[in-house]
């Protein structure tokens, strides 16, 4: 049986792909602090460690004036899923939709790259995804972070493939220190909605508040910026 990645699928065709590449040189052009390895300088200080919760347990957000916040997220282009068909992105669903939330939160932003980069093809990064999903695997990034201690607020975003992030979101919520911060999933998708990240950021990130996360579909990206504003709203980021 075919495992479908879900989330690997362009959310344009044609002049939407223009649109697309525009928005996000934009939207991480403008306010946006993109990370190259290290966080950057610059960032409010980060406010008194918050008790952990479960899923469930989504306490308020205090108000952004009050936050500092990271935006971290991992994204593929190349060949997706669209529609049970197929079609070629030059910028992923997921940094996409990172450009769309970095136009409306003052935020800092750091791409995750893998060291070893998923192939172009759909089908090739299907099977590879299903290997390191039955393996556990832990597949390692090219750009780590050294830390996340100046911020309160962490941003997780990732496509979602066969009903959770890809493992390289392992990778990076398991090198980190997230006790006391708040950790918001953000998720592109087929079918799966936040599939199982809200479960699996609670067991990598102890001590963290794993608040309420936001899923947009993948053809649906660019059209998401209503669903994005409610949701920025409903966890006091707007």
């Amino acid at each position: 049986m075919r495992t479908n990645i879900g989330s690997q699928r362009p959310a344009v065709l044609g002049r939407r792909s223009l649109l697309r590449r525009s928005l996000l040189r934009g939207a991480l052009g403008a306010g946006a602090t993109v990370l190259a390895g290290v966080p950057v300088s610059g960032c409010s200080a980060p406010s008194p460690p918050r008790p952990a919760s479960s899923p469930s347990a989504r306490p308020a957000t205090p108000a952004l004036a009050e936050q500092s916040v990271l935006l971290a997220y991992f994204s593929r282009a190349g060949e997706n899923y669209y529609y049970g068909g197929r079609n070629h992105l030059d910028v992923g669903n997921t940094e996409a939709l990172a450009g769309i939330i970095s136009t409306r939160v003052r935020c800092d932003v750091h791409r995750i790259e893998p060291a070893d980069p998923y192939p172009d093809d759909y089908e090739q990064t299907v099977g590879r995804n299903v290997r390191e999903q039955n393996t556990d695997a832990r597949p390692a990034i090219a750009n780590p972070l050294r830390s996340i201690e100046r911020y309160d607020m962490i941003l997780l975003g990732s496509p979602i493939w066969n009903v959770r992030a890809p493992m390289i979101m392992s990778t990076f919520t398991e090198s980190l220190d997230f006790s006391g911060k708040t950790v918001l999933p953000v998720t592109t998708y087929a079918m799966s909605g936040l599939g199982t990240t809200e479960l699996d950021y609670a067991a990598s990130c102890p001590g963290a508040t794993i608040g309420a996360g936001l899923a947009v579909r993948g053809e649906e990206v660019t059209q998401a910026g209503a669903d994005v504003d409610a949701w920025l709203r409903r966890v006091n980021l707007l």
